[in-house]
């Protein structure tokens, strides 16, 4: 047995993987699964991708790091294609979607004050998740995640998510509000879609008002629900937007994307990362954009979510349990009537790795390179545990 030298920070499950390849991960006993998961939305190009694999060689063999006291050439180009890819202005570079949203945060406080706000205050959602630092776990809607580590960070204001008459509620009783922060769907809150005209209300509120209209969109970005960036679904753009998960495809690394009077609040010396937007974390997001791209995938995500989302429909017609099912390209999730926590496990012995948030909601997080041989075996053996749950 293993000493107790890890902190106690996760309930892990018992498998222990050595190998992927594509959807595909294999564990010490040469055992393979389905990986309906990809790391929590990260490894979007699936497992030991050979185009990632050979940037990944080459790059550590070339350089690694330099920091950001020079011009790293592999950012730039980074920064470029996002902002090509999004309409945005520039970028920040860091090393997770925390560290993103965090980065957003000082912006929104930057606008407050520069506006004569003492206190400038964010309107947050309700079942939100935006990380686990101080100030993101104190914007988070979950109180799970902030018991224990009180005081929060103050300067948030809650409202519930796709209730656009809350948020009007709030710009007329409150004038210290700067920015709004959230999630275009929120994945850890069950996978919950707003409604068509959500975003484009709220944005109509932050040009009335001068906020800051912000998008988490760390999990829902770099094509994961059929289009590059969940906002482009609709015809706004954000002022702020944090990405990270699948934008390294595994390699740690964040963003903050601004436009507008958002690209000009930090100056030199304002913030900062030490590893953040290294010559090897930003050639390898490089490469997968570019395979995103060569390969046609966020094209083929939006496609094969939806007749995903078809099939579960269909095949779940009827199952009393079943509240609902819902989803945005392959970021699916299908709510039943009752916890279904027990339903990981059972997928595992089946194979099949799951993940279940907000108690009820099976969230399916599959890999953009899923063909639909795989997406029907992930849908079968699904189907086939949510009619035997209870």
């Amino acid at each position: 047995m293993h000493k107790a030298t890890l902190m106690t920070t996760y309930n892990r499950l018992p498998v222990h993987f050595e190998r992927g390849e594509g959807v595909y991960l294999w564990d010490n006993k040469n055992q393979r699964y389905l990986d309906a998961l990809s790391g929590i939305a990260v490894c979007s190009l699936g497992h030991a991708h050979p185009q990632l694999t050979e940037t990944i060689q080459k790059q550590a063999q070339k350089l690694l790091h330099t920091s950001n006291l020079y011009p790293i050439e592999t950012q730039q180009i980074l920064a470029d294609k996002l902002c090509d890819l999004s309409g945005m202005e520039n970028v920040f570079f860091c090393n997770s979607g925390a560290e993103a949203n965090e980065a957003a945060l000082k912006l929104a406080r930057l606008h407050g004050h520069n506006k004569g706000m003492d206190l400038p205050q964010v309107i947050v959602m309700e079942n939100s998740f935006h990380g686990r630092t101080l100030a993101t776990l104190s914007a988070t809607g979950n109180r799970k995640v902030q018991s224990g580590f009180e005081p929060l960070v103050q300067g948030f204001i809650r409202v519930p998510y796709n209730d656009i008459q809350a948020i009007k509620k709030v710009a007329k009783s409150q004038h210290n509000i700067c920015a709004i922060l959230v999630e275009p769907i929120q994945g850890e809150g069950g996978v919950q879609v707003p409604d068509k005209s959500y975003l484009s209300d709220i944005r109509q509120l932050c040009d009335q008002y001068d906020w800051l209209m912000m998008l988490d969109e760390i999990q829902t970005g770099i094509g994961r629900t059929g289009e590059y960036f969940a906002f482009q679904h609709t015809d706004i753009k954000p002022d702020v937007m944090s990405l990270a998960k699948a934008l390294g495809n595994g390699i740690p690394i964040g963003a903050t994307l601004a436009r507008g009077k958002a690209s000009q609040l930090f100056s030199a010396g304002q913030h900062g990362t030490t590893f953040g937007g290294n010559p090897f974390s930003c050639a390898c997001a490089n490469t997968v954009l570019t395979v995103l791209e060569q390969q046609n995938r966020v094209a083929h995500c939006k496609a094969i979510g939806q007749q995903i989302l078809t099939d579960f429909k269909t095949q779940l017609a009827g199952v009393k349990s079943v509240v609902d099912i819902r989803g945005m390209g392959l970021m699916i999730g299908i709510e039943l009537d009752h916890p279904c926590v027990d339903l990981v496990s059972k997928a595992l012995a089946q194979k099949l790795l799951i993940n279940v948030t907000a108690d009820k909601v099976i969230r399916l997080l599959p890999p953009l390179i899923i063909n639909k041989a795989q997406a029907q075996r992930m849908v079968e053996i699904v189907c086939e545990l949510i009619k035997s749950s209870k």
